[in-house]
């Protein structure tokens, strides 16, 4: 059995993630805020597809949560092999704009939470060897930065110290054979009822300016998580696969 966290699994890419990921040998938690109903949807395809589920809510902001994560997942079912830290969310005030508290809440929900799992997870990981995996879910405005392009100054910075963290423990975990990368998402589609970044009526010219002339779907990331979770792509690691239609960065 194949043990799996997936932060912020409810909805969107964390939740098609889940979908890819769902197999008999399986065992899946589920985390979410506080989106119990998006959580639920989620494990019932994962335990359709024979899984096993686990469904875990807390505030990746607040300290301590990344860590219970790890803690609760390991015992439920006995280890630990697969990181997939995708919560996060989008602040995109400019500097001048953005507050302290606003940019610590940044640091907080994402860097510093991955920082928690993987401290936590690394133990484990090393005991899974070369089934271990870390995927941190990125984004494109941690390397977009241009007139005309819209800028998340805190959610840059933000994950950017994910991708760094994320090189740096490739390489402590290398040996073993457990892998760690990056996926950095361009612009994607948000699920009807969810929170969207960039206005929904700027979608049309934002979608003319990347190459595809399309915003990607949550499954098309999914399927690169997959793959960096999977056996193919054991020997990748310490890199960040950009998702994003074709734009150049």
């Amino acid at each position: 059995m194949r043990v799996i966290l997936i932060t912020g699994a409810s909805s969107g890419i964390g939740a098609a993630t889940a979908r890819a990921l769902a197999a008999p040998n399986a065992a899946i938690a589920l985390h979410a805020r506080k989106n119990r109903a998006g959580l639920e949807q989620v494990a019932a395809f994962v335990e359709g597809a024979g899984g096993k589920t686990l469904m875990l809510e807390g505030d990746l902001g607040v300290a301590g949560t990344g860590t219970r994560l790890v803690e609760e997942t390991a015992k439920a079912f006995g280890r630990f092999d697969v990181l997939v830290a995708n919560a996060g969310f989008a602040d995109r005030r400019p500097v001048g704009e953005v507050d302290r508290a606003a940019w610590d809440a940044s640091l907080a929900s994402m860097t510093t939470a991955f920082f928690e799992m993987v401290t936590a997870a690394k133990p484990w990981l090393i005991k899974s060897g070369a089934q271990g995996r870390v995927v941190a879910v990125s984004s494109f405005v941690a390397h977009a930065f241009a007139r005309g392009i819209v800028t998340f100054p805190a959610s840059a910075a933000a994950k950017a110290g994910i991708e760094a963290l994320a090189k740096a423990l490739a390489v402590d975990l290398a040996a073993g054979g457990a892998t760690v990368n990056c996926v950095a998402p361009g612009f994607i589609e948000k699920d009807a009822a969810g929170h969207a970044a960039v206005p929904r009526e700027r979608m049309a010219k934002i979608s003319e300016s990347i190459p595809m002339r399309r915003y990607g779907k949550p499954a098309e990331v999914a399927a690169v998580i997959a793959f960096l979770c999977s056996e193919a792509a054991s020997y990748v690691t310490g890199q960040t696969l950009h998702v994003n239609g074709g734009v150049t960065l």
